[in-house]
């Protein structure tokens, strides 16, 4: 997330409205192109425009760590792909309504969780990889709404559009919080589902391997799963070169022993595994600016056991 601004609260409402405007205005000129012409344009202009931005440095270190075996050269050419793909993305979600609209564009199978009740609830997790703003479709298509959750920006402006833009395909969306495990355990109590994006780096939470390194990883998907025994299920959305998106949904299983705390932690690292095989296929398509990974050893041992811990609580209110 941005750092907060220092300026005065009248200049940063007026910096706010401006930014607002100027993504409305953007969003309605990108809204008169075909949904592939302008998700095309916005790509090749961000593949243009990000590497020359300071987050470039970021990617190229993470590809460094993550994919030692690649050449300088190919981890610079993922990482050009992976700035298009983000600008498609941009665009895709101004008109995602649009996007949507046209079923033909989504390759969706459920043979791998056929075997599932999801009429009861399933807690979906995906991550910022092909296009994220539509890996709920799958659950939407059989009839399940879930509940998001989704990480504020400052503009509030901003804020409300991009709720506003996500809000048909969910059945409530929640902003990121101290708040929110409570809130979705309920959801989930009451026979829902959520979905979350589970790829993001929390501190608070616990240590998983992921490309060989320990990344801090959100627990609470598995908590909620192995309390409440609704399905874990984790699935992506593909960008294919037609304008199409196939989507892979995944059940990950989850241990029932008598301890609670590392079957959850099994199961967070399944996760992880699963996301780290699907990366590998196509590393340009997913996020390599976010900070995953844990900086030094001196940052393991704490928010492991701290953010176990809270994800606990907040699940034994419940239980």
């Amino acid at each position: 997330m941005a750092r907060r601004s220092s300026l005065p609260p009248l200049l940063l409402d007026l910096r706010y409205r401006l930014e607002y405007a100027g993504v409305r205005v953007g969003a309605a000129l990108l809204r008169l192109l075909p949904v592939d012409l302008a998700s095309r344009v916005i790509g090749k202009s961000w593949r243009l425009i990000a590497p020359h931005l300071r987050r470039q440095k970021r990617v190229l270190e993470h590809l460094a760590l993550a994919l030692p075996e690649k050449t300088e050269a190919e981890r610079h050419e993922i990482s050009l792909r992976m700035w298009e793909n983000l600008g498609r993305v941009m665009a895709e979600t101004v008109s995602l309504d649009r996007l949507v609209r046209d079923p033909e564009r989504f390759i969706i199978s459920y043979d791998k969780v056929a075997h599932l009740d999801l009429s009861r609830g399933v807690v979906l997790v995906s991550l910022h990889y092909g296009n994220w703003e539509i890996s709920v479709l799958p659950a939407k298509a059989i009839n399940l709404y879930p509940v998001g959750v989704y990480q504020t920006v400052h503009n509030p402006f901003l804020d409300r559009y991009l709720r506003a833009v996500r809000a048909p395909y969910y059945k409530e969306i929640l902003p990121k919080g101290p708040d929110t495990a409570r809130r979705l355990i309920g959801t989930m109590k009451r026979g829902g589902s959520i979905a979350v994006l589970g790829d993001l780096r929390e501190t608070r939470g616990i240590l998983v391997p992921f490309f060989g390194r320990p990344a801090f990883a959100n627990p609470l998907p598995a908590m909620v799963a192995r309390m409440t025994g609704v399905p874990l299920v984790v699935d992506r959305a593909t960008r294919l070169p037609d304008g199409r998106f196939l989507f892979d949904i995944v059940e990950v299983p989850v241990p029932h022993t008598d301890d609670r705390h590392e079957d959850v932690r099994i199961a967070t690292a399944a996760v992880h595994a699963r996301f780290e095989e699907w990366i590998r296929e196509h590393p340009d398509q997913w996020m390599w600016a976010h900070r995953k990974w844990a900086a030094a050893p001196g940052d393991m041992a704490e928010p492991a056991e701290n953010g176990a811990a809270a994800a606990g609580e907040a699940a034994s209110k419940h239980e």
